[in-house]
């Protein structure tokens, strides 16, 4: 999700000590590799489509693993957010790896923040993002734009590991986030709020139930559009592409009306959306974002992949 900033700090503090003597006694057999098998990744799923640990989808009906409910307090914190909860996990950094650099471009990301709690680190572990670069302390709870161009170093012999939860937030998490503290700027007053275990709560987790259209909507077709739009500077082929894009959704608006999401139709919005892309300018892979991606590849993640729920 694009933010008003690289860093937000969220105004949470946790036990980070309590959390990782939880996390310590699940062992590692729960632990598995990073699904991009990046070197020196590796994650523990906490909620997951159906619950279960294995099922790495970005959509379904999701839910809390066996791992997470054998830890209370971390249901605490994760409860804490105030938010709808998505795929989330533990991520371990190794000593002296690295997340390489990139963006998150996928329709998953067009709506959703990543919240990282910081279990176990070291001063010398750096976030960075677009031109900025951080060190999360442990107990601290940050969101930031992955938009943007991001990395992680850890450039220490001891491992990194950070609870990272998805999520579309949700009014009380969002009203959190106006209070929380940008990187950077001077927040007078700010004071974030300890979250201490409680041993006689038992959390309850909101998580998504929704989160793929089956077919998408026009609206939120012009929603992305002019998301993409806004954050492609002039240049060749912009213009025609933004033509054709308002006539796509002018096309796809007239068939919602005829078939919504029923079922029917689609080999008509299918053929709506092959004319278009067929339609688009023949330099449209060298339109650029102001991320230096491609706009091509972020309307085809944001839109043309997912809009019949693919």
């Amino acid at each position: 999700m694009k933010l008003t900033a690289p860093f937000i700090q969220l105004p949470l503090l946790f036990d980070a000590q309590r959390l990782a003597d939880e996390i310590h006694a699940l062992g590692e057999t729960p632990w598995r590799d990073h699904p991009a098998k990046f070197p020196g990744n590796s994650m523990l799923p906490l909620v997951a489509a159906n619950g279960n640990p294995a099922d790495e989808s970005f959509a379904g009906r999701m839910a809390p693993t066996p791992e997470l409910e054998a830890c209370p307090y971390l249901m605490q914190v994760m409860e804490s957010f105030g938010a709808t909860l998505g795929r989330s996990r533990l991520m371990r950094l190794e000593g002296q790896a690295e997340v390489t650099p990139h963006t998150d471009q996928g329709y998953y990301w067009a709506e959703r923040v990543r919240i990282h709690v910081p279990i176990v680190t070291q001063p010398t572990v750096r976030f960075e993002c677009g031109d900025a670069a951080i060190n999360m302390a442990a107990g601290e709870c940050w969101i930031f734009d992955t938009w943007r161009n991001h990395r992680v170093l850890n450039d220490s012999s001891l491992r990194r590991v950070h609870l990272v939860a998805d999520s579309v937030g949700g009014g009380r998490f969002w009203h959190m986030v106006a209070q929380g503290r940008p990187h950077g700027v001077p927040a007078p007053g700010f004071q974030p709020r300890t979250i201490a275990f409680d041993p006689n709560k038992r959390a309850q987790l909101d998580c998504e139930h929704f989160n793929l259209p089956k077919v998408m909507t026009p609206w939120e077709i012009r929603c992305h559009f002019e998301d993409l739009f806004n954050d492609t500077p002039e240049q060749p082929g912009r213009a025609e592409a933004l033509m054709q894009s308002r006539q796509f959704i002018r096309d796809w608006h007239g068939l919602w009306s005829r078939y919504g999401d029923s079922g029917e139709g689609i080999d008509a919005y299918r053929n709506a959306l092959q004319r278009f892309i067929e339609a688009l300018p023949a330099n449209v892979e060298g339109i650029l974002l102001a991320n230096q991606t491609q706009w091509f590849t972020g309307m085809t993640a944001w839109i043309a992949k997912p809009a019949l729920g693919r």
